[in-house]
């Protein structure tokens, strides 16, 4: 299921979604990669932003 852009209210950060446009807008622009970077740290560290910073970090 997708998400409901007219519900306003606090989103998910701790989780990184790359099957949604504004999730992949949001994160290259917060961890300053590209969509296909960030896509590549998806598939090698999950879905956790944690994880995600963490593995951009050991890079």
């Amino acid at each position: 299921m997708s998400d409901d852009l007219k519900k306003a209210g606090q989103q998910d950060r701790a989780r990184i979604n790359v099957n949604e446009p504004h999730e992949v807008a949001y994160w290259t622009k917060e961890l300053g990669v590209t969509k296909d970077r960030l896509a590549q740290l998806v598939k090698e560290a999950g879905p956790s932003a944690k994880a995600v910073r963490e593995k951009l970090a050991s890079d």
